[in-house]
């Protein structure tokens, strides 16, 4: 076993080297200005989409697969993954998490618009796309569409959920004193019977449960900003002059900061990896940037708003201290210098009261189980692709959903983080490179959906303008008006 996770540390630095963190803010960047950010000018129109979108009967609603990818984005990254983007990156890492999300939201506009004009119906009658639909039938490129799609049954569906399921038993062990694998048993049983009612169900649950876990948790650091509010602009500032390395406890370790910072920043809003646009396709709009615009909203909100939550209870709460030129770290009152959820817990805790912990351990219940259903999704979508929809292969995956979250009752936090590192980092680099060579087509996108609105029509999407073909009618109600 301890083989296994030095091998895999190994692929993990492979994964996770200069060139990805350069790639995914270098392709961000381009689609940012050749898009004219959309992420600022049509900020007004993702909230438009976002609250004015209808129920489908073919799909899931706009607003309901928001909720889905907010409910898979907003995890264990959000609050686990901030934790330890703080302890090796120090505060400066929340900065680049910052910008990741700030930039990554063209990325998420860009893959989920190509989701969107690239998806197809299925056998069923519900819709199903993502990147690997939007590469083969794009780029033309069946064997890489093919690599892409087993990457994400080998992420979402292998070897991500255990990240998920290992800081939920961290938590519930801290809080109540629950032995690990009898949560671990538990949650998995449950999971086991949500995850086979499809998109329908995930979108249903996702748009009930997303909102009021992330205002429970957003009110929480709320409560810690207002008794802490003197201390608020000297964490804002450590955060911004330790990303540059301004500040000399942090200047050894700016690499870190930056490294860190877009790793988690991509693991918590999975801008670019291609999960969100998955989901995306599954929704039914009138125009593909519709949906990209509401997924470019996503990761606001999963970001700026949790991951900022998160970043301020630990730096506002007093758990969090720097000593000597070489930055090392002391975490005040937090046993074994525990660095991902347990470390959050224990600011709450520092912070309101000890019932506050047990609080926090009933929405991460919340956290991981949206995170888990996007996830199941993810996977099972792309083992469809796969295998021509094979019921056998489908109920296969969700059985290898099962154990591989349970594992995370089974393996410690070190070795479960590298392992779901990997699985998200080799997602973004098949997808982001996708997006890059499709994105005169996600320009072409946005510039009708633009022009559509300025001729005050209500935008509508014709494939054969853009030479997509529709074989499956996916589009025969809107494209022909």
């Amino acid at each position: 076993m301890d083989c296994f996770f030095e091998f895999m540390n190994q692929v993990n630095g492979v994964v996770w080297s200069t060139v990805l963190v350069v790639l995914c803010l270098g392709v961000g960047l381009y689609l940012s200005f050749r898009m004219r950010f959309p992420q600022i000018r049509l900020l007004k129109e993702m909230k438009n989409l976002l609250f004015h979108s209808k129920k489908s009967e073919t799909g899931i609603s706009p607003f309901q697969a928001f909720a889905a990818t907010v409910g898979s984005r907003v995890g264990m990254g959000n609050i686990a993954g901030v934790a330890t983007a703080i302890f090796f990156g120090g505060p400066g890492a929340v900065f680049w998490m910052w910008c990741i999300a700030f930039i990554g939201a063209s990325s998420a506009f860009m893959e989920s618009s190509l989701a969107q004009a690239y998806k197809i119906k299925g056998n069923d009658g519900e819709y199903v796309g993502g990147p690997a639909y939007y590469i083969e039938r794009g780029l033309k490129c069946k064997p890489y569409a093919m690599l892409f799609a087993f990457a994400a049954f080998l992420g979402p569906g292998l070897l991500l959920p255990g990240v998920q399921i290992n800081s939920l038993v961290s938590v519930y062990e801290e809080a109540f004193g629950v032995d690990k694998i009898l949560v671990g048993v538990i949650c998995c049983l449950i999971l086991a019977l949500v995850v086979c009612g499809g998109i329908k169900r995930i979108g249903q649950i996702a748009e009930f449960l997303a909102p009021i876990m992330c205002m429970i948790y957003i009110f929480l650091a709320i409560g810690i900003i207002g008794m802490n509010i003197t201390k608020v602009p000297g964490a804002l500032k450590m955060i911004v002059t330790s990303a540059f390395g301004l500040e000399p406890l942090f200047a050894g370790i700016l690499g870190s900061a930056i490294s860190w910072g877009v790793k988690r920043g991509i693991y918590s809003n999975e801008a670019g990896m291609g999960c969100g646009a998955i989901v995306s396709a599954a929704a039914e709009c009138s125009h593909p940037a519709q949906q990209g615009l509401v997924q470019a909203f996503s990761v606001y909100v999963d970001t700026l708003g949790v991951c900022t939550a998160t970043a301020l209870i630990i730096l506002l709460s007093g758990t969090y201290n720097v000593c000597g030129a070489d930055g090392s770290l002391i975490i005040n009152n937090v046993p074994d210098l525990e660095y991902g959820i347990r470390w959050t817990q224990h600011a709450l805790v520092s912070s309101y009261h000890e019932w506050f912990g047990k609080l926090l351990a009933i929405i991460i219940v919340l956290f991981v189980f949206t995170s888990l259903m996007g996830y199941c999704y993810q996977a099972e979508s792309n083992v469809r692709y796969l295998t021509k929809n094979s019921r056998i292969s489908v109920w296969l995956c969700r059985i290898i959903f099962v154990v591989a979250s349970f594992s995370g009752a089974l393996i410690d936090a070190e070795a479960i983080w590298t392992i779901g590192d990997t699985g998200a980092g080799i997602m973004a680099w098949l997808n982001i490179i996708a997006i890059l060579l499709l994105s005169k087509k996600g320009f072409a996108l946005l510039k009708d959906y633009e022009e559509q609105i300025k001729s005050g029509k209500t935008p509508v999407f014709d494939p054969d303008k853009f030479e997509i073909e529709d074989k499956t009618g996916v589009w025969k109600n809107t494209g022909s008006d």
